[in-house]
């Protein structure tokens, strides 16, 4: 019984001290659009290994987590689906100086289930009855449902799918409404349809405003070198082709 005594002990010091460890890595919270679930879920294990920290990312509509931050929210990164929420930021110093920068620019696509006995591969195709219900993000908060809205309003749809309309709190919920068969199709970023359920076209750009996407360290941050470091990681060699994968048009490269 001694014998067994001693190794149990060991694992159990040995546990103790992992677990000591886990807990004094250096921590990060980030909050981003829902546009970045797909991506961040794969930069950010390796920006862990890299960096020899821990991330956890809060994702969201942007208008509602610029107004979260502006209340006080724990946040050291902040990448928004639209540029003009973290310049709102800047006027009253919640974001640090010299750390706002664009890392994309999205792109939306008419997406549906691939099961689904409609043909739905263009906005016009959502003006046909048998199109009950359409979702998108909610253009009061959300970048990428300003995009569908606009989009819609340039081919001269809006009235006619305006009654359909489904609003996700963020993109990713619209995509869900989708997924689940809510709505019979969604207007929503490019990033979030690589699954397999779903089949998608890409809307011409010129349809809609440019959706610019920027990113900034947040003034109360705790950690800002580390902050500074993952806004370089995701803008950098590793992220970029992460980024390009799931649509996203880049800085310097397709802009």
């Amino acid at each position: 019984m001694k014998r067994l005594a001693i190794p149990a002990v060991l694992a159990c010091l040995w546990l103790l001290s992992t677990g000591a460890a886990a807990r004094q890595l250096p921590q990060l919270t980030v909050f981003a659009a829902s546009d970045l679930g797909p991506a961040l879920q794969k930069i950010v294990p390796l920006f862990e290994g890299a960096a020899g920290a821990k991330v956890t990312v809060v994702l969201g509509s942007s208008g509602t987590m610029a107004q979260q931050i502006r209340n006080g929210a724990p946040a050291d990164v902040f990448f928004s689906a639209s540029d003009a929420f973290i310049d709102g930021l800047a006027p009253d110093g919640l974001v640090l100086a010299n750390t706002r920068v664009r890392y994309a620019r999205g792109r939306i696509v008419v997406a549906a289930l691939k099961t689904s006995p409609l043909r739905i591969a263009s906005l016009p195709d959502l003006a046909d009855p048998r199109v009950r219900r359409v979702a998108i993000a909610n253009p009061a908060h959300a970048p990428y449902g300003v995009a569908a809205r606009e989009a819609l309003e340039a081919m001269e749809l809006w009235s006619v799918v305006q009654p359909k309309l489904v609003f996700g709190e963020n993109v990713q919920q619209a995509v869900q409404f989708v997924r689940s068969g809510a709505a019979d199709a969604g207007i929503v970023a490019r990033s979030i349809v690589d699954t397999p359920d779903l089949s998608w076209t890409f809307l011409d750009a010129s349809l809609h405003a440019p959706i610019n996407q920027a990113a900034c360290v947040v003034t109360r941050t705790k950690q800002p070198g580390l902050a500074r470091s993952f806004l370089e990681f995701v803008n950098g060699v590793e992220g970029r082709p992460v980024m390009r994968q799931l649509g996203f048009l880049l800085p310097g490269e397709d802009f």
